[in-house]
């Protein structure tokens, strides 16, 4: 329970005029409690309207699905140049060179975004679906064998972390980098809390490591990595362009796969009977990962800047305000979905925002799911049950929502 959840609303000032009230809260959106069940106060900033003013950061909220369908769609007032995460990046310096996806708005973004549409087109990457299909048939003998098995250290990082750096084409050595690099990359996303001092450690020598792996004659020519430099050569990007989209494809591209599908396979040892429904129709399967990305959404908030003053039904901002978007909240939204706090793969759940919407919407979500069709078809086609055999472990992060561990028996 949050003491003093929500406070009365505030009289503000807008152009010179009092015109509308706002609630505030003191809910702590980065806090440890908050971050191991964060629904209860989700539900309290949806009741509380569409704009709810955060007091521990001075920043603002929406939550609500419609609200936040509206701010995503809407890059010219709510821009992610500012950064997408709490920083300001007109008042504060990055901590790296930001990302020509995730922090750039058109047209620099359409630019390299049109880059990835191609290095990342769905023929592309259905390309590898045998690939992985292979590697998830190994990984699920090994796992059959055994019996007594770590959801997530298991299958749903050994997975990723067996496809994912082959197909991007990267050099073997200093794999290990990968995991921490993403941890600090979305921890960064909120506060300078214990979360983000901890993902720093160390952090020379990883983005040293990530730096070098980005550079053209560090890459597989066969891999998707070494495509982005068929633009340069192309002239659409610069080879600085260049490298900067390959470290995106390296920083979003690993961790939310390993989120995605340990929340996934969470959701289906807690809810045994459509694991059953999944098996006994496979045909459901894009349907059940997008389900599952609604249920429990790996990305669970990203921020974005007013670049004017605006009206959010019909509660004014000023220009310059940093706003948390929250897609997990939007994706249990009474007002969009029916029963929204239970895991059915028989909804209609495509409008789910997990992967984002608009301009911003999710470049490698067809990678993504196809890494998770691959292994979730191997294993519906072997495995009866999803067997839980201890607590799950929540794996704390600023931005992302998933485990540590989820001891489980997989029954053959």
């Amino acid at each position: 329970m949050h003491p003093e959840e929500t406070r009365p609303p505030n009289r503000i000032v807008f152009e010179s005029m009092e015109i509308a009230e706002r609630p505030a809260t003191s809910i702590d959106p980065f806090s440890d409690a908050y971050l191991r069940d964060p629904y209860p106060d989700h539900e309290r900033l949806r009741d509380n309207g569409p704009v709810t003013f955060l007091e521990t950061y001075g920043v603002y909220a929406v939550a609500r699905y419609a609200d936040v369908v509206r701010v995503l769609a809407d890059y010219e007032t709510f821009c992610s140049s500012a950064g997408v995460g709490i920083s300001d990046f007109r008042k504060n310096v990055p901590w790296r060179p930001p990302s020509l996806i995730l922090e750039v708005d058109p047209p620099l973004h359409s630019r390299t975004h049109r880059v990835l549409l191609s290095v990342l087109s769905p023929d592309v990457v259905r390309q590898l679906r045998a690939r992985f299909e292979a590697a998830a048939e190994i990984l699920v003998d090994e796992l059959l064998e055994r019996g007594q098995v770590d959801a997530i250290a298991d299958i749903a990082r050994a997975f990723p972390l067996e496809v994912f750096p082959d197909a991007i084409g990267l050099r073997p050595d200093g794999r290990a980098h990968l995991l921490p690099y993403g941890r600090m990359v979305f921890n960064a996303f909120g506060p300078q809390n214990e979360r983000f001092r901890d993902g720093m450690a160390g952090a020379e020598g990883i983005v040293r490591w990530i730096d070098a792996s980005c550079e053209r004659d560090a890459l597989d020519p066969a891999g998707i990595g070494a495509r982005v430099y068929d633009a340069v050569d192309a002239g659409e990007i610069t080879y600085d362009e260049g490298r900067l989209l390959v470290r995106s494809i390296l920083s979003a591209g690993l961790d939310t796969t390993v989120f995605g599908i340990g929340n996934t396979l969470a959701s289906f040892a807690r809810f045994p009977d459509q694991w059953r429904a999944l098996r006994e129709d496979p045909s459901r399967m894009r349907a059940a990962i997008d389900e599952a990305m609604r249920f429990e959404s790996p990305v669970q908030a990203f921020f974005r800047t007013t670049t004017r003053a605006v009206e959010i039904d019909g509660v004014p901002l000023g220009e310059g305000e940093k706003i948390l978007v929250f897609f997990g909240a939007a994706n249990r939204d009474p007002r969009r979905w029916e029963l929204p706090d239970v895991f059915d793969i028989g909804r209609r759940a495509g409008g789910h925002v997990a992967f984002g919407h608009g301009v911003h919407r999710c470049v490698g979500e067809l990678f993504a799911k196809i890494e998770s069709e691959s292994l979730l078809g191997v294993l519906t086609r072997r495995v009866t049950h999803i067997v839980p055999t201890g607590e799950p472990e929540l794996t704390l992060n600023n931005t992302l929502r998933g485990y540590a561990s989820i001891p489980v028996r997989l029954v053959a």
